[in-house]
């Protein structure tokens, strides 16, 4: 008998944003380490990605604002509603898994 995962993989590629997720600090992103709020969220943001069955179904989640990012075969997902930062991510095996990338701060052309 095997049983089958009814939900995503979630993978960090990087390192940094895994150690931040995990502990709630990381010297990459130092900055975020105070922000409650930014935690909070990013553990939520995570955490519904890995309940959820596949990519497919992240734009029923208006509130993630899942968007593909034309070109360079990457999706985000906003963090924090009204704020900058993004999750990046690469889907993999037809949207079941997805592969963090970076946690990103220029979206839309912010610098």
């Amino acid at each position: 008998m095997f049983l089958l995962s009814l939900h995503m993989d979630v993978i960090f590629e990087d390192k940094d944003l895994q150690e931040l997720y995990e502990k709630g600090h990381n010297r990459k992103y130092r900055k975020y380490e105070r922000d409650a709020n930014f935690l909070r969220n990013l553990s939520d943001r995570i955490a519904y990605l890995i309940t959820l069955d596949d990519t497919s179904q992240l734009p029923l989640y208006s509130f993630m604002h899942y968007e593909k990012l034309r070109g360079i075969g990457l999706s985000s997902i906003r963090v924090i509603n009204g704020r900058k930062e993004r999750l990046v991510f690469r889907e993999k095996a037809n949207g079941i898994r997805i592969v963090m990338i970076e946690l990103n701060t220029t979206h839309y052309g912010s610098k």
